[in-house]
């Protein structure tokens, strides 16, 4: 018998846009995910203000939305220049024709492959900045053996490639530590490399995730600062090493950090530590007026957020999940637990591990927290959590057990879960569900589909390898 393609992963974005934009959410097939546009469009914009305010550079990741869509929104205002990181080569690729794009408006482009460069990818990436043109391709890298790679990639582009050199502020994933940037003579090479025409050095590239364990914003400013520290030491030990006068960036950030920093051009309480930041930001090597050191901000997940950014209250003025979380898992509910057959009331959900991540929280004990989405309000300080989860399925219950009353739910009904991580939710999906609440407060109504990057296929047959 014929195997029966599944019409909705097939589909493409026009196709499914005819399908579903003007939809309520209840009537798509389930689980789904769905993003609020206003919220993105908000954070976005909120992050483009601190970052012109406080005059540093700024580069959007996307490995959290792998979308076109929301990474033109982070890079919105056009008096910047448009600085991307990527995790994959495909988010790269799919990347290309927005940044093609921009460049033909006038804007300066860069995308940075964010993890040290590998061989098995230089094709791809050749391509890729082939497609887009000289300038537009940064790599990092954090070991000598990966200098041999530049050369190899500016033998197909036929131009330098753009080169962080990855420096370990504490987080211990990538990077070397700032003492020992100098790993066999790696800043040498590098610089020889340079001076070949292969490479153009553009700075340090520190990403220290680290704030994501803090709870307060003093907490999130005060790794930006060790973050900023760790790179001025790498900087002192061996600024020797780089041509003179050259102009060297220093990437920093991850969300909590880059949220922190908008404390500092908000209403909230003056500190010392927001001070010192401050002056930092302006001036990150302080110990030599004479070098041209400039602050680049990075961050990625910050247009959703999720219950574990929200847990470390980088921002002061950061609000509930309903004003914060712009991603959503939209689940049915399989039945319902309310009649003595269990300790406590329970619900069973149709979505586990697979749609909605399995990745701790340190601020409640759950996998997912039900939003106010479409049900009575809540008591004071209670909140229904998914307690327990596999792989399909998940359990709804108190938080904490706290309270015997029932359930408010009842089969066959749709809610919504703020994930725990939004990078590790979406990847389960290939498109997501849009719905605007500046436009309808219910945040119900399909306004758009807009597809992601998934897996590791090459999505234009334009940038197939030509060359190895």
């Amino acid at each position: 018998m014929a195997s029966v393609a599944n019409p909705v992963a097939l589909a493409s974005q026009r196709d499914l846009r005819m399908l579903y934009v003007g939809k309520d959410i209840i009537d798509i097939p389930k689980p789904a995910i769905v993003l609020d546009h206003a919220i993105i469009r908000r954070h976005c914009e909120s992050m483009i203000r601190t970052i012109k305010q406080l005059g540093v550079g700024f580069r959007a990741h996307v490995k959290s939305h792998k979308t076109t869509e929301i990474a033109e929104m982070q890079v919105g205002d056009k008096s910047l220049d448009a600085n991307f990181i990527a995790s994959t080569v495909l988010e790269i690729e799919t990347l290309v024709p927005l940044m093609k794009q921009l460049k033909l408006n006038g804007r300066k482009v860069n995308v940075l492959y964010g993890i040290p460069l590998l061989q098995s990818q230089l094709g791809r990436l050749a391509m890729a900045a082939l497609e887009v043109g000289e300038g537009s391709l940064s790599v990092m890298i954090d070991h000598p053996d990966q200098v041999e790679y530049l050369t190899r990639l500016a033998t197909i582009t036929q131009f330098p490639i753009s080169v962080f050199i990855k420096v370990d502020t504490g987080y211990h994933r990538a990077g070397l530590p700032p003492i020992a940037l100098n790993k066999n003579g790696l800043v040498e090479k590098l610089a020889e490399t340079e001076k070949e025409g292969h490479a153009f050095l553009l700075g340090i590239y520190s990403h220290s995730s680290l704030s994501y364990a803090g709870n307060t914003p003093q907490d999130a400013m005060t790794h930006l600062i060790k973050e900023i520290q760790g790179c001025n030491e790498a900087l002192e030990c061996h600024l020797h090493l780089f041509p003179p006068k050259k102009e060297l960036v220093v990437s920093i950030g991850a969300t909590p950090q880059a949220l922190s920093s908008q404390n500092l051009v908000s209403d909230g309480p003056s500190t010392p530590v927001a001070a010192q930041l401050k002056d930092l930001l302006r001036n990150p090597f302080p110990q030599n007026p004479n070098a041209k050191i400039t602050v680049e901000i990075h961050a990625g997940v910050y247009p959703f957020l999720d219950m574990q950014q929200l847990s470390t209250s980088a921002r002061y003025d950061i609000g509930p999940p309903e004003q914060e979380i712009a991603i959503s898992v939209l689940a049915e509910v399989c039945s319902v637990y309310n009649d003595g057959e269990r300790s406590n009331p329970e619900a069973l959900l149709a979505a586990g591990t697979l749609a909605l991540g399995r990745e701790p929280c340190p601020s409640y004990p759950g996998w997912g927290l039900v939003s106010s989405w479409r049900l009575p309000a809540p008591e004071a300080s209670s909140r229904l959590i998914v307690e327990r989860i596999s792989q399909e399925h998940s359990i709804v219950s108190w938080e904490l057990g706290a309270r015997s009353s029932a359930i408010p739910l009842h089969p066959g009904q749709s809610v919504k879960i703020y994930p725990n991580h939004a990078c590790v939710a979406a990847a389960f999906y290939s498109f997501y569900f849009v719905v605007d609440s500046d436009q309808d407060p219910e945040a119900a109504k399909i306004v758009d589909v807009w597809l992601r990057a998934k897996g590791s296929e090459i999505t234009d047959s334009s940038l197939l390898p030509r060359f190895q």
